[in-house]
């Protein structure tokens, strides 16, 4: 788009200097053959570049009138290259932006366990800019024509439309989608498009944008995951940091990721899950510098620092900090731990389920 806007400006700027040379050709032209003043020589290169066609200022000699064919001919080039010029890039644009959005088309439809960003104002550019920096796939939806042009600039996927509509998600692959994040500015909005997505995809995470403390309750009765109010984070962050920087710098780095070799992750245990049935200690010997900081239940309850004999069951959430190899390692399935030679030594009760005894 950048390429053809500048495109237009150049060959305009071209068809203005070269309408400006042609007026200057015309008053000198006038000037030295028929003895003119500025003003009638100017005027008479006007009407006959323009083509009006109104009568002489005074009657042409020969030579006056050889130059004023000339003078007609480069005219009707000069507006011709202008016109042609601003239909050109307008056809081209226009092409362009349908091969563009084509082709978005084509790449949101391709992508798979991705999130989907509702709402792009200034929370929802602070998300994104998230998302980018951690390589998460990701498609924008917002119907605001100047939040999509800020968008359009850092070249992310979008979608145009109402994200309270069936179709718009549909569109942004909600079917396939991970998460979606309901980020607008308004909390009605937000609660519309929980409900709109949840009916899409029951089994999509969903996390809302809530401004209004009383709205919180009914996000989660919409279907929202986790309901997040930014004027109450910030004040907890503004306490914190006022109480305890140096926590909050803590904080911010095991957030921000990758930490050289170590990184911070979040693991489910899932049924096929080496983690199944397994107390802490034993997660400890299959990754010796993995610390499991919390682990949250299936009803929401948070386990902070969990003791050595804590069992980890089926739909139970770990926050790990360790090497990346091995949180890779535990996030592998059974099979796969045993064949690398690896056990998990699992409880009795396990083997009990497994042989009916």
């Amino acid at each position: 788009m950048k390429t053809l806007e500048s495109g237009l400006v150049q060959r305009m700027a071209t068809a203005g200097a070269l309408f400006l040379v042609l007026l200057a050709f015309g008053v000198v032209g006038y000037a030295l053959i028929e003895g003119w003043s500025f003003l009638d020589a100017l005027y008479m290169t006007v009407t006959t570049v323009s083509t009006v066609g109104f009568r002489e200022v005074e009657p042409l000699s020969t030579g006056g009138q050889i130059f004023t064919l000339f003078l007609i001919v480069f005219g009707v080039g000069v507006f011709f290259y202008a016109f042609t010029a601003v239909v050109q890039i307008a056809v081209e644009g226009e092409v362009g932006r349908l091969l563009g959005v084509t082709r978005m088309k084509a790449r949101i439809g391709g992508l798979e366990g991705h999130y989907i960003l509702c709402g792009f104002g200034r929370v929802g550019e602070e998300i994104s800019r998230e998302l980018k920096e951690r390589g998460t796939p990701f498609v924008i939806v917002d119907s605001n024509p100047e939040a999509l042009q800020r968008a359009r600039r850092h070249r992310y996927l979008l979608i145009e439309g109402d994200a309270t509509s069936d179709v718009t998600l549909q569109e942004a692959g909600i079917s396939r989608a991970a998460c979606l994040l309901a980020a607008s500015d308004s909390d009605s909005g937000n609660t519309y498009i929980t409900l709109t997505a949840r009916a899409l995809n029951p089994g999509i995470f969903i996390v809302a944008r809530v401004g209004q403390p009383a709205d919180e309750s009914k996000l989660k009765r919409a279907g929202a995951d986790r309901v997040i109010s930014p004027y109450l984070l910030a004040g907890r962050r503004m306490v914190l940091s006022a109480l305890q920087p140096l926590m909050l710098d803590f904080v911010d780095t095991l957030a921000r990721g990758r930490h050289g070799e170590q990184m911070l992750a979040e693991l489910e245990v899932t049924e096929d899950s080496c983690l199944a049935d397994v107390p802490v200690r034993e997660v400890h010997s299959l990754c010796p510098s993995a610390t499991i900081l919390g682990i949250q239940k299936e009803d929401g309850r948070l386990i902070v620092t969990p003791r050595p004999d804590e069992v980890l069951v089926v739909k139970d959430r770990l926050m790990v900090f360790g090497e990346e190899e091995e949180l890779e390692r535990l996030s592998r399935r059974l099979p796969v731990l045993e064949e690398a030679g690896v056990e998990a030594k699992a409880p009795a009760a396990r083997r009990e389920r497994a042989t009916g005894v």
